[in-house]
């Protein structure tokens, strides 16, 4: 964290913003407190960059309509009935939300809404104490009634209430512990912690939507790790992603094999290190990352204990895209997110053939036919599987994906691999057959595109007699 003095300054600087002065003015001129809250306040003390300006007032919703809309390029109802309205001023998207005083009755998924009157008193119902911050406006004073900036130092998270009062208003708060755990790289403190283990059941009253916006977030942080751990250790993840928690596969004397969970959390940090290094500047990759927190689950479901001591896991490609694609729909995932997820989960395996025997072109076609627009997504994907400690096997490994990359580059440059399709059409294997539109013609189109694959371009006069002498063997 920052010097105090430098904390102050960028607090001041973050206060004399074009957009913040424009509204602290208005407000003010209105006869109504304004102060930018939580998140904004917290980046930064933390030196972090300021992305979403959040402010809070007494104003009623209506007035802060009346408030905003003279100054604002645009104004939109977020939510009126939380109290919470929406804005752009020049480059900044702002939102401006009554002094709340919300909680759960403990059996619905919706808030009970109640607007507040007083700065302090909403700070104290937020979720942690480093949100419980406030920069009051325009006088740019900071408000802290939690503690919050000494846990910002320590670097603990710990709620403003007691921990039972306000995962009991809303349980996501134990959910967003986690994510806070892996962005801001926090511990929980043990009082906050015991109560997750102890109500991590309530999570059960928040719709899937909330519950899949809190995971993605999550998973998109820097490094994710340590609050995909805090979602399992708690208890969290078996209620929500039980198929994680399931890759704790015991491991007795008799059959030693790879600790899976361990094993799925560094591919996860691996893909999301090809990620940053392949795309680098770019938004994090949730399909990506998904799939590597995932690709192992049909593992528990398929294992074997062999002759001799040997463990398998035959198939646990299908079965865990199968199982990913009915959690990720209990989450409320979009169809093309689980889509991507289980295709790269299907194929994840299918690169190891290579490195024990070198494809045929036919082969590598398929590979790239098969992964369709996930081909990049499953170059690191794969690679990221790779989490072996012996050095000679993971450079072999290593070697034979450069390999296989090369290969495809080339025959991408030489065949336009990314579009393949039979040499003939439709209408014309119609023409040459003399056939009507119909299931034949289906069947001489797979045998064409087979061709294809195996045997790359042929050009239409090659195609056409293979084609009939397929339909004369017919």
């Amino acid at each position: 964290m920052q010097s105090v003095a430098e904390s102050l300054e960028r607090l001041g600087d973050l206060a004399r913003t074009r957009s913040v002065a424009r509204l602290a003015d208005a407000f003010e001129a209105a006869g109504h407190e304004l102060a930018l809250v939580g998140g904004p306040v917290r980046d930064a003390l933390l030196g972090r960059l300021v992305h979403d300006l959040d402010f809070t007032t007494d104003a009623r919703p209506d007035d802060i309509l009346k408030i905003v809309a003279p100054i604002a390029d645009a104004v939109w109802d977020v939510g009126r009935q939380y109290g919470t309205i929406g804005a752009r001023l020049g480059d900044d998207t702002v939102e401006i939300t009554t002094y709340r005083s919300d909680s759960y009755d403990g059996t619905t998924r919706k808030p009970e809404v109640e607007f507040g009157d007083s700065l302090e008193g909403d700070l104290m119902r937020r979720d942690f104490t480093v949100n419980a911050l406030a920069l009051r406006l325009p006088e740019v004073r900071l408000v802290d009634p939690s503690g919050g900036v000494e846990d910002l130092m320590a670097g603990v998270l710990r709620t403003p209430s007691t921990p039972q009062i306000s995962f009991g208003d809303d349980p996501l708060r134990m959910m967003r512990a986690a994510r806070f755990t892996a962005q801001l790289g926090f511990t929980v403190d043990d009082e906050t912690r015991d109560a997750m283990v102890a109500m991590a059941d309530r999570i059960e009253i928040i719709s899937a939507e909330r519950v899949r916006d809190e995971l993605s977030k999550l998973l998109q942080a820097d490094e994710p790790r340590a609050g995909v751990e805090l979602l399992v250790a708690s208890g969290l993840a078996e209620l929500v992603v039980p198929e994680i928690p399931a890759l704790r596969l015991e491991v007795d004397e008799h059959h030693h094999h790879k600790d899976v969970y361990q094993h799925s959390l560094t591919v996860l940090e691996q893909a999301i290190g090809y990620e940053k290094e392949r795309h680098a500047g770019e938004a994090p990759d949730l399909v990506l990352r998904l799939a590597a927190i995932l690709h192992d689950i049909g593992k528990p479901a398929t294992r074997r204990f062999e002759p001799g001591g040997a463990v398998s896991f035959y198939h646990h490609d299908l079965v865990g895209a199968k199982l990913a694609r009915k959690r990720l729909t209990a989450l409320r995932f979009d169809r093309a997110t689980i889509d991507s997820v289980a295709r790269l989960i299907e194929l994840h395996l299918r690169f190891f053939g290579y490195a024990d025997a070198q494809w045929t072109d036919s082969a590598v076609r398929r590979y790239v036919r098969d992964a369709g627009p996930e081909l990049e997504r499953l170059h690191m994907l794969t690679r990221a599987d790779v989490t072996t400690r012996n050095r000679r096997k993971a450079d072999r490994l290593g070697f034979a994906y450069d390999d296989l990359e090369a290969r495809i580059r080339e025959l991408q440059e030489q065949e336009e691999l990314d579009s393949v399709r039979p040499d003939l059409n439709g209408e014309q294997v119609m023409s040459i057959l003399g056939i009507r539109p119909g299931r034949e013609v289906g069947q001489a189109m797979k045998f064409l595109l087979e061709l294809r694959l195996d045997e790359g371009p042929l050009g239409e006069e090659e195609a056409s007699r293979l084609l009939l002498a397929w339909w004369a063997d017919r």
